[in-house]
């Protein structure tokens, strides 16, 4: 008799990626939780730095060529900035202080990062989209710096026609009349202006409002008036015989080079001060072919200028006098032919947060000189505009951009003196509470993402790559060809190699560990490039891998 045969029931066969099990370890799940990155969050302007890098790195596996990548990478800065070329230049760039690359081998070159998608869209003469909105409520800006020309851009490409006022010949504010050409070629600033008046932004210069006409004539012909005036005006020394004619304002000094009008300073220039606008003055006066002394009454750590124009101001032959400060003018005929000069010492830390400078009594010296450059501070001209200030104060504005008159806004050095991405932080928002006002739009809340920290990441996933610095002329050449730009653009094999650093603080940047490292299978690899990877629930059982294999921190087990 044969045996009986016995159909046994087939069990469902599961894959594993790894071989693993399927037994329940924990009952959390992973969820992407999207974490905002530090370089944006220590970026004046909110560029989405990220997404800019990360679309240039990923241009192979998204199967996109490198022009298709950098042309939306231009388009991810415009949605901040008209400005990245301009940027790329001059912006101290805060934002790789904060990279968390700078725990590895140093911060992504974001600045310079910039400068190249900027620069690619100058050369392809790539264009800002309009949206196919039109409104007919007038706005006039008042000054054309990075914030009013930052308002006019984001109103302009919503739809309203817009109106810039400039009190100078030509636009460009600060940036034009206070940086030199050999940290911002003018081509460069002309262009990028242009691409804004090409929006339809009617630009009048030779205008001075508050002066010229008053601003409250505006008022009667637009809807509503952002003030965006610059700090042209330098302020004195204080001391007497200071109204001679070779001292000059810091401010005075450069408006004048940058217009290339030629000025007479000898052989010896003094500048005091230790912020941009007396860095730039000494490097000017050198490429004069004066010897020049900057004066600062702190200690180099303390200067506030730029780290790197300090650093190219010492290669070019300037000469750091540190801990001294101005106390006396000596005069002949007129003219300052020296100074006596009292040592400092650093004593408790003032509201600036630095260390106050404080004299060593009967300490002093005497210093001569051809030329005085005073570049302590400045301020804008407020003439015309005294009904907008609060007391002795500049212009106040609220975080939306109001100032304290109805449909009037402010941003830029009307408010404070501060670096050019804050200016064009402060433009934009004002645009973007004008449309709304207009337009009857709510306020929405920003939701406001986890910053994600180095200590949240999995370093070591991350190859140490070498930073890319970009070349600059030697010494000798600049100071032969005073407008020379000293630092170049990005190769394109620099780019590449630069981008490729960027570790995608927060988001996926489709590196794959997840999927590899999963052993039950619930990693779902997307069909569509440039999708993030997904979860199929059903196949997890809460090991957690995925989460401690994320290099960028971008998943969560909850």
């Amino acid at each position: 008799m044969s045996p009986k045969v016995v159909k046994k029931k087939k069990k469902k066969i599961r894959s594993f990626a790894g071989g693993g099990s399927a037994v329940e370890t924990s009952s959390l799940r992973p969820v992407h939780v999207e974490k905002r990155p530090p370089c944006l969050d220590t970026c004046p302007s909110q560029n989405d730095i990220r997404s800019v890098l990360t679309t240039i790195l990923l241009s192979e596996k998204h199967n996109r060529t490198i022009d298709e990548s950098l042309t939306k990478a231009f388009e991810i800065f415009s949605e901040t900035t008209p400005y990245p070329s301009i940027c790329g230049r001059v912006c101290p760039h805060p934002c790789e202080t904060g990279c968390n690359r700078g725990e590895k081998e140093g911060p992504v070159a974001i600045n310079s990062m910039e400068r190249y998608v900027g620069d690619f869209a100058l050369k392809n003469k790539l264009q800002y989209k309009k949206s196919e909105e039109s409104y007919s409520e007038k706005i006039a800006v008042i000054g054309s710096g990075p914030a009013g020309m930052s308002c006019a851009y984001q109103l302009a490409k919503r739809g309203y026609p817009v109106t810039v006022f400039e009190a100078f010949p030509k636009a460009g504010g600060m940036l034009r009349y206070g940086i030199p050409a050999y940290r911002l070629p003018r081509e460069v600033l002309d262009a990028e202006n242009q691409r804004i008046l090409d929006l339809g932004v009617e630009l009048k210069t030779d205008t001075a409002v508050g002066k010229d006409i008053p601003y409250e004539d505006l008022q009667k012909e637009y809807k509503a008036i952002f003030v965006g005036i610059g700090a042209h005006q330098g302020k004195k020394l204080g001391l007497e015989g200071e109204d001679a004619s070779n001292l000059w304002t810091g401010t005075e000094f450069l408006n004048k080079a940058n217009r290339g009008e030629s000025i007479e300073v000898g052989d010896h220039v003094v500048v005091i001060g230790g912020g941009d606008t007396a860095v730039d003055a000494a490097r000017v006066s050198r490429r004069i072919g004066a010897k020049v002394t900057i004066l600062y009454r702190r200690t180099r750590v303390e200067m506030p200028a730029i780290e790197e124009e300090i650093t190219g101001a010492e290669e070019e032959g300037v000469d750091l006098v540190l801990l001294a400060a101005p106390a006396e003018l000596i005069r002949s005929n007129g003219k300052v032919t020296g100074m006596v000069c009292q040592r400092m010492e650093l004593g408790e830390p003032d509201d600036s947060g630095r260390r106050r400078p404080v004299p060593i009594e009967g300490d002093t010296y005497e210093m001569e000189c051809s030329t005085v450059v005073a570049a302590i501070s400045q301020e804008p001209d407020f003439t015309g505009f005294e009904n907008l200030r609060e007391g002795r104060d500049w212009i106040k504005a609220d975080e939306f951009g109001h100032s304290m008159i109805d449909n009037i806004y402010a941003g830029g050095d009307a408010l404070d003196l501060g670096l050019v991405t804050i200016a064009i932080y402060q433009g934009r928002r004002a645009a973007e509470t004008i449309h709304r006002e207009l337009r009857g739009l709510p306020f929405e809340e920003e939701n406001e993402k986890k910053i994600i920290k180095h200590e949240k990441m999995l370093l070591s996933y991350y190859e140490e790559k070498a930073r890319n610095e970009a070349l600059h002329l030697d010494p000798e050449t600049r100071l032969k060809d005073g407008d020379a730009e000293i630092a170049s653009t990005f190769t394109d094999e620099q780019a590449a190699e630069e981008a490729a650093r960027c570790m995608s603080c927060g988001y996926c940047f489709d590196c794959g560990q997840c999927w590899s490292f999963c052993q039950d299978g619930a990693i779902k690899k997307p069909f569509i490039k440039g999708e993030i990877y997904t979860f199929k629930m059903d196949f997890c059982n809460g090991c957690k891998k995925c989460e401690e294999q994320c290099p960028s921190g971008f998943i969560e087990m909850h």
